[in-house]
């Protein structure tokens, strides 16, 4: 039992990192779009590619299924909200079926 229960909290713990890179991405978007900070700063570009490459796979799916809004892209609202759907609905059932 305690490694279903070492395995649920990793997993936790691994969809809230990611659902804070969704923020984090949009929050660097807003800030390069404005240009409060410069994506020729070698760091800013690092931190902006890194956080590009591991939200990319989730916001492709919804950016197909949604239509286009012109200027505005609310898939990482979406993406965060299928991720505390599965954080806080199915995981704990999960864990449930599995503990008993």
């Amino acid at each position: 039992m305690p490694l279903i229960t070492t395995l649920f909290g990793i997993i936790q713990s691994l969809l809230t990192l990611y659902m804070f890179a969704f923020i984090i991405m949009a929050i660097l978007s807003w800030l390069v779009a404005f240009n409060i900070v410069n994506t020729q700063n070698k760091f800013v570009y690092m931190v902006g590619d890194f956080l590009h490459r591991i939200t990319e796979p989730l916001l492709q799916p919804i950016r197909r299924i949604l239509p286009d809004l012109g200027g505005i892209d609310i898939t990482p609202v979406f993406a965060i909200i299928a991720i505390i759907l599965v954080r806080d609905g199915l995981l704990p059932t999960i864990f449930q079926i599995l503990v008993g």
